[in-house]
């Protein structure tokens, strides 16, 4: 399998990176290419036989599969280079949530796929989130996902759900580590301890966590009740979060998804000149 890379951003960097250390993809089956050729030409050099390309069709020829790894703004440009390029047993994969399945089709005479990544891909663990084109038979799902697995759980979404299920496995690593960061920092200001202890600690007792919902098969509500003791010093603690977590994350969501109607609406406009509603 040959997948083209177009964007070496932040995520387009980080799915690369995760799929030549998972042995999913030797560097010799990627080719690259970006808005500064540099930097293309800078990931490429890291990595013996991947190929830095100067423009976005010569990154796309010839490869399987393409992962658009780009802003949602640079999306129609990205596209009209591609139009006269792309097969229609290639398969392309925007990695961008306002970008719908709609916009793509059409306008690209290819499979279309939207994959929603997430930073934990980075560890070869947390899921990509799989949204699926009309022209996506199930052997190419199958072998999207096959790819997908190397670095993550693929789970199968529907479009409708692409901003929450974006929160929860996307942006849910920032929003974890902002409360771990806000505990570290609350437990060195007020006892003193080492921030580099705190934090280890914090660090390993979020692993444990997470394996006690996963592997452990635990519900939070279950994690809360075996921790915390009636009346004692957890659940005077977990009742003081409730109180002033009230709400907080309807707000969080609420601002997610009006960012992502702004940004859905930008999209639109630029492929088909007026306002759509859409997830």
């Amino acid at each position: 399998m040959n997948v083209g890379f177009i964007g070496t951003g932040t995520m387009g960097s980080l799915l690369i990176e995760a799929f030549i250390a998972s042995g999913a993809l030797s560097p010799s089956q990627i080719s690259v290419s970006n808005r500064t050729f540099a930097k293309a030409q800078a990931l490429a050099d890291r990595y013996s036989g991947m190929r830095a390309e100067f423009s976005n069709e010569s990154a796309a020829c010839g490869c399987d599969v393409v992962f658009l790894c780009i802003k949602p703004h640079e999306f129609k440009r990205v596209v009209d280079d591609l139009k006269p390029v792309v097969r229609p047993d290639q398969i392309l994969v925007s990695i961008t949530s306002p970008v719908l399945i709609s916009h793509l089709e059409g306008e690209l005479d290819c499979k279309i796929a939207k994959v929603i990544p997430s930073i934990t891909n980075y560890v070869l663990s947390g899921a990509s989130l799989c949204i699926y084109g009309q022209t996506m038979q199930e052997e190419d799902k199958a072998s999207l996902e096959s790819l997908l697995s190397h670095i993550s759980d693929p789970l199968r979404i529907d479009e409708s759900y692409t901003r929450i299920v974006s929160d929860l496995s996307s942006c849910g690593p920032a929003f974890i580590s902002f409360l771990l960061e806000q505990f570290v920092d609350a437990a060195v200001e007020e006892t003193g301890i080492g921030r580099e202890v705190a934090l280890k600690v914090a660090s390993a007792m979020l692993l444990g966590t997470g394996m006690l919902l996963t592997e452990g098969g635990l519900t939070p509500e279950q994690v809360q009740e075996r921790v915390a003791v009636p009346g004692g010093i957890t659940a005077k603690a977990l009742n003081l979060l409730r109180r002033e977590t009230d709400g907080v994350f309807n707000q969080l969501i609420r601002t997610t998804h009006d960012k992502f109607r702004e940004d859905l609406t930008k999209v639109s406009v630029a492929f088909i000149g007026e306002e759509v509603n859409g997830q």
